[in-house]
C-alpha cells in the first residue's frame, strides 16, 4: 500500500475545495484550478482534509497519482511556481516588453516572443542575465521555459546557452593542437 497516497492533504484557511463527480475544484481568493480525476478513484472532502483513497485494488496507480496531482495543485495555488533561465554569452540577452519578451540570441534580427495569458516574466533585479517565469500552471511555465531554451541550446565548447538556473553543463575541451 502506499504512504503517500494514505496521507490527506490538507487546505488551508483561505482555500476552498468542491468535489463533485470524478472533478475537483481548488480556489484562492486570485486563482482557480480543477482536475478531472479517473473514476476509479475517490475523492472525498473532510473539514479541511481531502482524502484519496481506491475503489478497487487495481487502481493504486490512479490512486498514488490523483493524490499527487491534488496536492501539487494546492501549492501550485496558494505558493505559484517559478522558474528561472540564465543566458550566458556577449550578445545574448533578455528583455521584457509588455506582454512580449526580446531576445537576441546572435540572430540577424531579434526575437519577439509572446508571453501565454497569465504567465508573468521579469528580470532578476541583481543579475542582468537571469529571467524569471511564475504562474500557478506547472505545465504552463514548464512548456513556456522550455520553448525559450530551444532558441539557442547549451553549446558545451564555447560556453554560450540559454539554461536553466540549477543545472549543470559540462564544458568540453575543444580540438588539441598537432
Amino acid at each position: 500500500m502506499s504512504r503517500i497516497g494514505k496521507l490527506p492533504v490538507v487546505l488551508s484557511d483561505k482555500a476552498q475545495a468542491t468535489v463533485s463527480a470524478n472533478n475537483i475544484t481548488l480556489k484562492w481568493p486570485l486563482w482557480e484550478l480543477s482536475f478531472n480525476y479517473h473514476e476509479s478513484v475517490n475523492v472525498k472532502q473532510e473539514w479541511n482534509e481531502i482524502i484519496v483513497s481506491p475503489k478497487d485494488d487495481l487502481a493504486w496507480a490512479m490512486w498514488w497519482t490523483t493524490r499527487a496531482i491534488i496536492n501539487n495543485m494546492f501549492v501550485w495555488v496558494t505558493e505559484g511556481y517559478k522558474k528561472s533561465l540564465e543566458v550566458t554569452w556577449v550578445g545574448y540577452k533578455f528583455e521584457v516588453q509588455g506582454n512580449k519578451l526580446v531576445l537576441s540570441l546572435w540572430f540577424s534580427h531579434k526575437v519577439e516572443v509572446d508571453v501565454p495569458t497569465g504567465l508573468k516574466a521579469a528580470m532578476d533585479e541583481k543579475e542582468k542575465n537571469v529571467m524569471h517565469i511564475t504562474w500557478i500552471d506547472k505545465q504552463l511555465v514548464w512548456e513556456f521555459t522550455a520553448k525559450i531554451r530551444a532558441m539557442k541550446k547549451p553549446e558545451p565548447y564555447k560556453g554560450k546557452w540559454i539554461k536553466y538556473v540549477w543545472e549543470h553543463i559540462r564544458r568540453k575541451a575543444g580540438k588539441t593542437g598537432k
